[in-house]
């Protein structure tokens, strides 16, 4: 038997590690938190300095808890020492926390628990974190604590508001309501945008020598065209092209002068390798590159880092730990990457020093970048083991990380500048000299730029006249900032404090499971629903869904986990105000929100309104009680009528089927197979789902005729026994055969019906 027991979050982690250590150690996984708030009450004793209270995790919220918790006191009182390997963060160290306290509940043959840390599961770092094992950090526990105390209040106390307030099981959320904000802000932007016109004006040039070339207007009577920032007037040093007519008297008063060139600049171009990724920067370049969502890319993520089969190697952790905004790199890493380089690509790829990035001042630096565990599993190497998902996104990781330590790439940038008058054109071109780290990996871009196009500029001298070819003038509308994506937003949180990169897959989730907002091409569009929650919301609390606010208090937990910041002061500071803003609230938010609909009631003509009950969100008249007209929120008002009394028809889509009801009356038309009902003759068989979702067939004439059958009904009689129907049945032996239910003959699908 194990003397030792060894205790992670999930059975791939333990599998991985199992094979590191010898027979005398057991591992087991406590599948993630054991314990946590209690889903049906605050939890949070605040007259006692919010002293959270803790219950295991019921096993209708975390199936088999209990028994998980038993099964791990059980192996833990048969070993003589217990040690805790959750994940390396705020979230793992709680989880040894409430393990630790579970195992020692009865103080008789307690054995000792060691707390054990690594930052990839590899045979070395194992061996290294269990042959120095180190005891739960206090400072952690107390981080995680307060966030989850912090998250609690807010939720808890705010989302009854909501009910009240609006209507319906909605919540709010310290950052995911900031996150929200954002969203809707931008939208706002976006309606509230004019666009502004403005021209350019580009040259096709011949010189002595090809190719012909192209340069664009760059200044008039030394002014610069101005192409941006149209919501400030132009400054006395730029001169804006407003029209046409404008544009065109330019071109004819350009054509008249000499092209001239004035000057030619060349300069060698260094363009340095990004750094390896942190948890933020891979969300934003798999959505990208791939579209993965966040939550996505860190559940294959987790995978990679967790183990995978590699054949007769077993499982294998392929990637350090994916939670970190650290671009740090060991000294172990560091030669083994520069060493492949060497050997693999050539001296000429490699620095003479290794690449070292700064972190920034905000980041936790326990743990490393994200990096392939080592350089030498190679994409290819490893890719028949990998689904095609974790193949893109080890690839991702291990191109940027090697690329992170090597060489720059190199352009000879060329700028000619040419004079016309009072005009002066510039053209510029870069070609590659030295691909140098882009030989591995190219960063995707958030905008389409002439950065580092590949422009042939032919020789020219200064002095020499040019041939004008052709002067074309182009026409262009400023555009409203874009919409957030998956990256975007990523950044956007990143870039202003708000949350941690290891939340943002949970927030962006969580909003759109709302119906906060939806996603559409890939962007993000804020609902009605989620425009009065934001609202309301940042009307109420303006302080506390602040994104200053919001960035403040993830640095405040930062300097709890630092144990620079005592948690319950903390949240004293953050009570205070609270609470104050919540009473406020509620004392000015008296009447219910409407929220409106993008519809009008076919009954009065009123606007329809959102509104929402136990069964969920529906559309109703505001005209109530006057007009009491409500339907589904995803009905379809249809402008065809009714036949039995002239009203217009809906479609209704539910999860179990779709149909055509009429508004006013109880007529509702079904799918039909076009079937007369064999049993009572008078209805047709219609087509219908269970609340399984099973399809299966019914005659319209219900209650009278209960005619039902689980397979479709065709129109052909049996020829063994004369039945007047026989049923469609896919087999998987003989494909589609028709069966009759009478007498069980059986023949196929393709015998042409009577």
């Amino acid at each position: 038997m194990a003397k030792k027991l060894v205790i992670v979050e999930s059975p791939a982690k333990a599998k991985t590690i199992n094979k590191y250590l010898g027979g005398d150690y057991k591992v087991l996984a406590s599948i993630g938190h054991i314990k946590d708030l209690p889903p049906n009450q605050l939890g949070v004793d605040i007259e006692k300095q919010f002293e959270p209270r803790y219950i295991l995790i019921p096993d209708e919220k975390k199936p088999n808890n209990k028994k998980i918790v038993s099964e791990l006191k059980k192996q833990a009182k048969e070993s003589e020492a217990v040690y805790l390997a959750a994940d390396p963060d705020r979230e793992g160290e709680a989880i040894c926390q409430h393990l630790k306290e579970e195992i020692v509940k009865d103080k008789k043959n307690t054995p000792k628990i060691y707390r054990v840390r690594f930052n990839e599961i590899t045979e070395k770092a194992i061996r290294e974190a269990f042959a120095e094992p180190k005891q739960i950090d206090e400072n952690l526990v107390n981080a995680q604590k307060a966030r989850r105390v912090l998250d609690r209040l807010v939720g808890y106390m705010v989302s009854p508001f909501l009910w009240k307030a609006i209507g319906g099981r909605l919540s709010a959320g310290r950052v995911q309501t900031v996150a929200l904000r954002l969203i809707v802000e931008r939208e706002r932007e976006i309606e509230s945008f004019v666009s502004t016109e403005y021209w350019t004006i580009a040259a096709n040039l011949s010189g002595k020598f090809p190719p012909d070339f192209q340069a664009k207007l760059y200044q008039i009577d030394e002014k610069s065209l101005k192409t941006s920032n149209f919501s400030e007037p132009a400054k006395p040093t730029e001169y804006h092209i407003k029209t046409q007519e404008e544009a065109t008297a330019l071109v004819e008063e350009a054509e008249k002068e000499d092209f001239i060139v004035q000057s030619v600049t060349k300069k060698e171009r260094k363009r340095k390798p990004v750094p390896p990724f942190i948890t933020s920067k891979l969300q934003q370049e798999a959505a990208k590159k791939f579209g993965f969502s966040a939550s996505r890319t860190m559940r294959i993520a987790q995978r990679l880092y967790e183990g995978i089969e590699l054949g007769e190697e077993g499982p294998v952790g392929l990637i350090t730990y994916m939670r970190t905004d650290s671009t740090r790199i060991s000294e172990e890493a560091l030669n083994e990457v520069r060493s492949f380089i060497r050997e693999n690509l050539g001296d000429e790829y490699l620095p003479s020093k290794p690449n070292i990035y700064k972190t920034k001042k905000t980041a936790q630096d326990a743990h490393e970048a994200i990096r392939p565990t080592s350089v030498n599993y190679t994409p290819e190497r490893i890719k028949k083991f990998l689904t095609d998902e974790e193949y893109k996104l080890y690839t991702l990781i291990w191109k940027r990380f090697v690329a992170s330590q090597m060489s720059p790439a190199v352009f000879d940038q060329t700028t000619i500048d040419i004079k016309a008058g009072r005009f002066l054109f510039r053209a510029t071109g870069s070609i590659e000299k030295f691909d140098g780290f882009l030989k591995v990996y190219q960063e995707s871009k958030d905008d389409d730029t002439d950065e580092d196009r590949e422009l042939v500029l032919p020789e020219v001298q200064k002095g020499e006249k040019l041939k004008l070819n052709q002067l074309t003038p182009e026409q262009h509308f400023t555009e409203p900032p874009p919409r957030y994506t998956e990256a975007s937003l990523v950044k956007a949180l990143e870039e202003k404090g708000i949350g941690r990169p290891s939340t943002y897959a949970t927030i962006i989730s969580t909003i759109q499971e709302r119906d906060y907002v939806e996603k559409k091409d890939g962007k993000f569009y804020p609902t009605k629903l989620g425009i009065t929650v934001n609202d309301l919301l940042t009307a109420s609390f303006n302080d506390i869904f602040d994104e200053t606010y919001t960035a403040k208090l993830e640095t405040q937990l930062d300097e709890i986990e630092e144990g620079r910041l005592d948690w319950r002061e903390a949240l004293k500071k953050f009570y205070e105000k609270f609470i104050k803003d919540l009473e406020k609230a509620k004392t000015e938010t008296k009447e219910k929100i409407k929220i409106p609909a993008d519809e009008i009631c076919e009954k009065c003509g009123a606007q329809m309104v959102i509104k929402s009950s136990r069964f969920g969100r529906f559309l109703a008249c505001s005209n109530y009680p006057d007009c009491r007209n409500k339907r589904n929120l995803n009905d379809k008002l249809l402008e065809e009528t009714c036949p039995e009394c002239g009203s217009k028809l809906i479609s209704r889509k539910n999860r179990y089927t779709e149909f055509i009801k009429c508004s006013s009356c109880n007529y509702v038309k079904r799918e039909s197979t076009g079937f007369h009902c064999p049993e009572c003759e008078k209805g047709e068989i219609l087509v219908r789902r269970s609340k399984q979702g099973r399809i299966f067939y019914s005659c319209s004439n219900y209650p009278e005729c209960k005619a039902v059958f689980w397979n479709k009904p065709v129109d052909q009689h049996c020829p063994s026994c004369d039945a007047k129907f026989l049923l469609e049945k896919q087999t998987k032996k003989e494909g589609k055969v028709l069966v009759c239910q009478k007498c069980g003959h059986k023949q196929t699908a393709e015998i042409k019906q009577e």
